[in-house]
């Protein structure tokens, strides 16, 4: 998922960028802890554009690396995704260990829910590749991550030890 575009004649990178959130009805802590919960918890509200999920290793929080398979417009890439914490409690980052793709998971508590953001950025292609990456990418990535929060909304809320595992 790399792009460059041509400004006079000099290769100019371009940030693609897609962004979904919504509000959950699970308190902030509990939803960050599924989050930052790898092994147990992330992999059940995945939806179905992910697959092959596994844990390398850790599982909670950073230095966990897991990889996993994304389908999304008919392609499919793999990703190897090294965790980190820029803030524990409210921030956790997903950073692809072969490119520049991060996804970061942003938890901001509202009394008794929470809104999470999932956003991840990379570098774009360059040329005719790069432009219907920047296009048609983001739009899919937006479908896939409103799945997820949908799915993580009612996780949170129904699932059996999630807030205290």
């Amino acid at each position: 998922m790399p792009g460059a575009g041509s400004f006079g004649g000099m290769a100019q990178q371009r940030t693609v960028h897609a962004t979904a959130q919504r509000a959950v009805d699970a308190p902030a802590a509990t939803v960050y802890r599924c989050l930052a919960d790898m092994r147990d918890h992330h992999p059940k509200f995945l939806p179905p554009a992910f697959d092959d999920f596994a844990v390398e290793s850790g599982g909670v929080g950073a230095g966990t690396v897991v990889r996993f398979r994304v389908t999304a417009g008919g392609r499919s890439r793999h990703y190897r995704m090294e965790v980190a914490e820029p803030e524990p409690g409210r921030v956790l980052t997903e950073s692809d260990t072969s490119s520049s793709l991060v996804t970061t998971f942003t938890v901001d508590p509202d009394g008794e829910r929470c809104r999470v953001q999932i956003d991840t950025e990379w570098k774009g292609a360059s040329g005719v590749g790069g432009f219907f990456e920047r296009l048609f990418a983001p739009r899919a990535l937006q479908r896939i991550y409103a799945d997820e929060l949908s799915r993580l909304d009612t996780y949170a809320r129904t699932a059996d030890g999630a807030a205290t595992s």
